[in-house]
């Protein structure tokens, strides 16, 4: 689905999203009010530029309209694979992304991430997998690392991996393995206007829960059968 289609479909009572480059930024209308709208589309590379330019718009949200909720749209085939983005700390950009998401968070904006079609690696964790809450369009490729590249880095055979990916999520990639692990809270047959509010109506009401209620991923991953031990040992932890 092209971009302009998609943003129609998502909010049918107009925004101004504009397109810079594989940029989004902007606002839309639901039926809570008016959102601030950035991410990322066109399977982008997510680069220092695009990195600093999505913590920009974060904390510009925060300084001028407090507590306005954010959608992401995220659209990345994850981060750029650069020697020199490397040299210059990439990665801190990546976290100082993430900060900004958190503190918009801590200040009271609920936030919402909508995989549109790609979702890979540290393009997603960045800001994707850092909102309140994350849901998928279906046939969105969600993944960190494909199962060759996880071979290199593990040391385990391809063939056992794949062997693995069958039975476990935690090892295969797709929308419907991160549905499991409790990454994502919904898949969408279609991108609609009603979901993006239902969506932030559940985590404005999720917000006045006690503080340990809030983020229910975990446990969500232990009770859909994806993720068995997390949940365990971080109350054991705690």
């Amino acid at each position: 689905m092209k971009i302009n289609e998609l943003l129609q479909n998502l909010f049918p009572q107009g925004h101004s999203v504009q397109i810079q480059g594989k940029v989004l930024l902007g606002q839309a209308r639901i039926a809570l009010g008016e959102i601030s709208v950035m991410g990322t589309t066109e399977a982008a590379l997510i680069d220092h530029d695009i990195a600093l330019q999505l913590a920009g718009e974060v904390l510009n949200v925060i300084e001028k309209t407090p507590q306005r909720p954010i959608l992401f749209l995220v659209d990345t085939a994850g981060q750029i694979l650069s020697r020199g983005a490397e040299l210059l700390c990439l990665n801190k950009t990546f976290a100082h992304l993430a900060q900004a998401v958190d503190l918009a968070r801590s200040q009271g904006h609920p936030t919402f991430a909508l995989v549109t079609a790609n979702a890979v690696s540290g393009g997603f964790l960045a800001f994707g997998l850092m909102a309140d809450r994350t849901d998928a369009l279906a046939g969105t490729e969600v993944r960190v690392m494909d199962l060759k590249a996880m071979s290199r880095v593990t040391k385990i055979d391809h063939t056992r991996l794949t062997e693995l990916a069958q039975s476990s999520p935690i090892f295969a990639p797709g929308a419907e393995n991160y549905l499991r692990m409790g990454a994502l809270e919904k898949i969408w047959d279609k991108p609609r206007g009603h979901l993006v509010d239902e969506a932030f109506q559940e985590i404005k009401a999720r917000a006045t829960r006690p503080a340990g209620q809030i983020d229910q991923r975990q446990q969500k991953g232990l009770a859909r059968g994806g993720r068995l031990l997390a949940a365990e040992i971080n109350a054991q932890v705690r």
